[in-house]
């Protein structure tokens, strides 16, 4: 138990250093929107919430002028010279303050689509920037600092991992080991980015425990109720489209109440019944309010679909869309899956991807989600009844954020919005599907367990999948350290920026 417990905390020092090491040397501003996002952590570490879509600040649109990198979007044979021009923060002075007032003006003139996203991670990440900053460290290190709040988020998701696969499988070390180790080396990029898409694994991978602790234990007590209800609101004040998870909670629940049911033993349990829910509820509820009153819509959202440019369609016309054709669903599939594993990051103007590692990632993905449930069906998995319906719950936890995109997609017309677009209306965003991570990856770890009985055989196959994943990420990587404008190329030469 002892060496057990070691191991998992080397787990969870890989998952720091990885996330160290890929944070640093991806420059700034990353294509998934990150300007947006730091522009809100900036705000937040203010105290000032949003009240609407708004302009970015004359803080953030400094550091964002001073610091950006052209290298996600173009390529240096785009610059006389066949080069990136040098970074901003180490041009003469009064040409560094004559391109920061220009860039910093188009940005002043922007409205920040983003400013109606649920406010928990903008308001950890601004007291981490608050921190930071009582701490001395300023300018382009204080954005690095931002980002290196993932570590911890990182680190204790693995953790999270190996309570969960314990949980379930007490008795196969083989599961209890693999989920959080595949946790520390998947190779998602928003863990290298400023987004409140990295917190979403570690709130609901909390909170599934929590639901996985109350299928277990017929006498549910109080204080694990108001956590996992405390647990699921923090996951939907992460990110708005995680309020699907609660379809699953409630499905958990009622499944709890039905069996304490069948003992008549309901009555004694309805507190603790009451109290997760009204842990998980009021705190959305006073969210929603805020954005009843502030945005005027429950979820905020209504303004950022506005400012996209998308339509609403009429339920009648989902239907007809290529994500029910084959080919439609050969483009939605691979490319959801594949950017759930890898992230969603260009680098001079094309998706930083490798086709081999795509197909492995979603052909794995697809085969062991499958076998996995094949498996709830089957006899000879010899899964008791708590582990099939922890299993359920899993699986239910990862189809329902699909299910989702699918809706989404087929929802809207996205008019000139170039992602989605009218041409390839799919939401393709695997970090919709972030907070299910380690249901997901119990699932896939438990089919490996099932379906190669033989120990040598699935330690051999699961070690080269971790390898595979190790070097590949490496490998795709790679490009940013050479890049001017990161972490490692800051030296002595940075600018405060004076803010």
């Amino acid at each position: 138990m002892r060496d057990e417990r070691k191991l998992i905390l080397l787990f969870c020092a890989v998952a720091a250093v990885r996330v160290f090491i890929f944070s640093a040397a991806f420059p700034f501003f990353n294509n998934v929107d990150e300007q947006a996002h730091i522009d809100l952590v900036m705000k937040y570490a203010r105290g000032q919430v949003p009240r609407e879509l708004g302009h970015y600040s004359a803080e953030s649109a400094n550091y964002i002028s001073l610091y950006s990198t052209p290298e996600y979007f173009t390529a240096p044979q785009q610059f006389s010279g066949n080069d990136f021009p040098p970074p901003n923060w180490t041009l003469p002075i009064e040409q560094r303050d004559d391109v920061v007032n220009r860039t910093s003006a188009w940005w002043l003139a922007n409205e920040n689509h983003e400013s109606g996203e649920p406010p928990l991670y903008y308001t950890i990440a601004g007291l981490w920037l608050i921190l930071g900053r009582v701490c001395g460290i300023t300018g382009a290190w204080s954005l690095y600092w931002i980002r290196f709040f993932n570590m911890f988020v990182a680190a204790l998701l693995v953790w999270v991992g190996f309570v969960a696969a314990r949980l379930v499988f007490p008795d196969r070390r083989f599961i209890c080991l693999s989920v959080p180790l595949l946790l520390a080396v998947w190779p998602q990029s928003t863990f290298y980015s400023i987004t409140s898409d990295s917190l979403s694994p570690l709130c609901f991978g909390i909170a599934f425990i929590g639901l996985v602790r109350l299928l277990r234990t017929e006498a549910p007590n109080l204080l694990l109720a108001i956590g996992t209800g405390l647990a699921l609101a923090a996951t939907c004040l992460v990110k708005t489209t995680n309020i699907v998870l609660l379809l699953v909670a409630g499905l958990a629940i009622i499944f709890q109440i039905r069996n304490l049911s069948q003992t008549r033993a309901v009555r004694p349990h309805l507190a603790s019944v009451a109290a997760l829910i009204g842990s998980a509820v009021i705190p959305i509820a006073l969210w929603f309010a805020w954005n009843l009153h502030t945005f005027g819509d429950l979820t905020a959202t209504a303004s950022k679909i506005d400012f996209l440019g998308w339509t609403p369609k009429p339920a009648r016309n989902w239907w007809p869309h290529p994500i029910f054709t084959p080919n439609g669903l050969r483009e939605f599939w691979p490319e959801l899956i594949a950017s759930f594993w890898r992230g969603e990051f260009i680098w001079q103007g094309k998706r930083l991807a490798l086709p081999a590692t795509d197909a492995f990632c979603w052909i794995f993905s697809t085969l062991a989600i499958g076998l996995a449930v094949i498996g709830l069906f089957l006899r000879r998995t010899k899964f008791a009844a708590f582990q099939r319906r922890s299993l359920w719950l899993a699986f239910s936890s990862f189809a329902v954020l699909i299910f989702l995109v699918v809706i989404l997609s087929i929802a809207f017309d996205f008019g000139p919005c170039p992602y989605p677009s009218r041409e390839h209306p799919f939401f393709t965003s695997g970090r919709l599907l972030n907070g299910a991570a380690v249901p997901f990856f119990l699932l896939c770890c438990t089919a490996l367990d099932c379906w190669l009985p033989r120990p040598w055989p699935r330690i051999i196959l699961f070690a080269g999948i971790v390898l595979f994943i190790t070097i590949s990420q490496s490998v795709l990587n790679w490009p940013a350290f050479s890049s001017r404008y990161n972490l490692f190329h800051l030296g002595t030469s940075d600018y405060s920026g004076g803010t």
